[in-house]
């Protein structure tokens, strides 16, 4: 799988490079927005695994609350929230709106890090899938297929980790593309067509599959792109 990404919605300028400086020290792919209309012009283009949200934004002191209720009407994205508010009342109203977690201000950035490790496995557990005898651990980075273990490049896991994350559902190249090759790469290591898509698959088929030429697990679906078979 690719490292986690992390968008972080936060304004305070010093809180932001320390909380992007360490994300990043511990591989996370990180993305920033100050304002709530930054966030779901953000959030309306891509998905990360987790959000850091504050409370208060400079739209207004519930500028945060509206947003995190905007991301649960969207989705099942991991939040939590880092406020200054920090009362039992403000926890509790954030739990019940959705948030995964809350830190209160001011924080160690070792806790920021460990409460985001747990809040990304309680999310991303384990992918089993009993009818394909597949399963992937995402924490150790495994993948073992009718008991046997299948030794994939990062690219080839991060290839297989997308399409296990919705079964059945067709990937576009441009969709593997965005989550292989994201556009955050630096320009050297991020110019990729869909001939790259074809190298990759091609290469994962030949690592699962009994009959690569006759596959049963990764799926072409003509004209559209690709699939986990379900």
């Amino acid at each position: 799988m690719r490292s986690a990404s992390i968008f972080v919605c936060e304004d305070d300028a010093r809180i932001v490079k320390l909380l992007q400086e360490s994300l990043r020290n511990h591989g996370y792919r990180v993305k920033i927005g100050g304002t709530m209309e930054e966030a779901k012009s953000t959030l309306l283009k891509w998905d990360p695994d987790l959000i850091l949200l504050d409370i208060i934004l400079p739209e207004s002191n519930e500028a945060g609350w509206s947003l995190l209720k905007w991301i649960r009407d969207r989705g099942t994205t991991p939040v939590i929230l880092v406020s200054a508010l920090s009362r039992a009342d403000d926890r509790i109203r954030g739990l019940r709106a959705g948030a995964d977690d809350f830190i209160s201000k001011p924080f160690h950035l070792d806790e920021v890090v460990a409460r985001v490790e747990a809040v990304l496995r309680r999310s991303q557990p384990d992918t089993a899938m009993s009818g394909l005898e597949l399963k992937i651990d995402d924490l150790r980075k495994q993948v073992s297929i009718h008991g046997r273990t299948i030794r994939l490049s990062p690219k080839e896991y991060q290839l297989l980790k997308l399409l296990a994350s919705s079964p059945g559902r067709v990937f576009t190249s441009d969709d593997i593309l965005l989550e292989l090759w994201p556009k955050d790469m630096p320009d050297e290591k991020r110019y990729a067509d869909v001939q790259d898509v074809q190298k990759y698959v091609y290469l994962l088929r030949r690592k699962l599959e009994i009959d690569p030429k006759e596959p049963e697990l990764v799926l072409t679906v003509r004209g559209f792109g690709y699939r986990l078979g379900v």
